[in-house]
């Protein structure tokens, strides 16, 4: 291999971990309610389409954390992302599962949806950052939760919201 084309190839491995973060970020800013987190994979100027929102970052992100906020719980997985790199641009689509927790007429209930992002990625000098979202959703469905493990077992350590959670304090014993 030349050298050139080894310094290209470290590049683009660089831009796909680096993107890679930026989606984690995003991820676990939804599912911990820390929006600062989430917000830190957009640019300043970026635009988010989910549907239900479609509008800058900043008011995707309260729009995101207010409608969470209602859920009992929230954990986002990623799947395959597919990302192409050119220049200091990228494109991605990344597949995502998501699973709510939610409360209708009283009873717990599991919502999953399934979709994918379909992204435009920057890097303006200041690294790679989501620049343009749009998601897709697959499919969903609805059921009622049934988690009598959770019930049965007290010693488990649960995962919290916000800055309580163990990723974020990390209280060793």
């Amino acid at each position: 291999m030349k050298k050139l084309d080894i310094e290209s190839e470290v590049r683009d491995l660089a831009a796909r971990r680096d993107i890679y973060d930026a989606i984690c970020s995003y991820m676990r800013g939804q599912d911990r309610l820390l929006p600062e987190v989430q917000r830190r994979a957009f640019h300043d100027d970026a635009f988010v389409d989910c549907g239900l929102y479609a509008g800058s970052a900043d008011g995707f992100v309260n729009f995101a954390q207010g409608l969470l906020a209602g859920f009992k719980q929230s954990q986002h997985l990623i799947g395959q992302a597919h990302i192409q790199i050119d220049g200091n641009v990228a494109h991605g689509e990344i597949y995502f599962l998501a699973q709510h927790r939610i409360v209708e007429a009283g009873v717990d209930k599991d919502l999953f949806v399934a979709g994918r992002y379909i992204d435009r990625y920057e890097d303006r000098g200041g690294g790679w950052k989501i620049a343009k979202r749009r998601e897709l959703i697959d499919w969903a469905r609805t059921d009622t939760a049934s988690d009598s493990f959770l019930k049965e077992q007290s010693a488990l350590i649960l995962g919290a919201r916000g800055h309580a959670d163990f990723s974020c304090v990390r209280a060793w014993p």
